[in-house]
């Protein structure tokens, strides 16, 4: 969705929300992802991707606004993902800077009502800018997973 939103590619995947996914991964999901993380990337280099009004999950907004949303998917999933499979897990700092002053943007109220992130994660002020990013999307930084 994010892909034809850079493109402004209004039919199909940019009029609804996603849909969840059920069942077993199919044989060659990750060349799938692979790919289409490259189509995103490629999509989101264009200067005009970042301009003037689109349409994600069935909301319009700002061009800016939806690849700010679009990289802040990419860093704070990968972290999950990273985080919950044992990988290491880096970003560049200018991302990590960009998604934290995204992520600074959302109010209490939007956080509490589930549109974007859970409720913020207190983290120290000194904390490494990832971890504030983690802590402003309502993660804990310090979380590992159990078993």
């Amino acid at each position: 969705a994010f892909t034809a939103a850079a493109s402004k590619d209004f039919e199909g995947l940019t009029g609804a929300p996603p849909t969840l996914p059920t069942g077993e991964l199919p044989d060659g999901w990750n060349d799938v992802a692979t790919a289409r993380l490259s189509a995103l990337a490629d999509a989101w280099r264009n200067p005009d991707a970042w301009t003037g009004t689109t349409r994600a999950g069935g909301i319009d907004l700002p061009g800016e606004i939806a690849g700010l949303v679009a990289l802040d998917e990419l860093v704070v999933h990968g972290w999950d993902l990273a985080v919950a499979t044992g990988q290491p897990y880096a970003c560049e700092p200018d991302e990590i800077a960009a998604c934290l002053a995204f992520a600074g943007t959302v109010s209490d109220e939007q956080r509490t009502e589930g549109a974007l992130f859970g409720p913020a994660v207190s983290v120290p002020g000194d904390a490494p800018a990832l971890h504030r990013l983690l802590g402003l999307t309502g993660r804990d930084p310090s979380w590992a997973p159990t078993g």
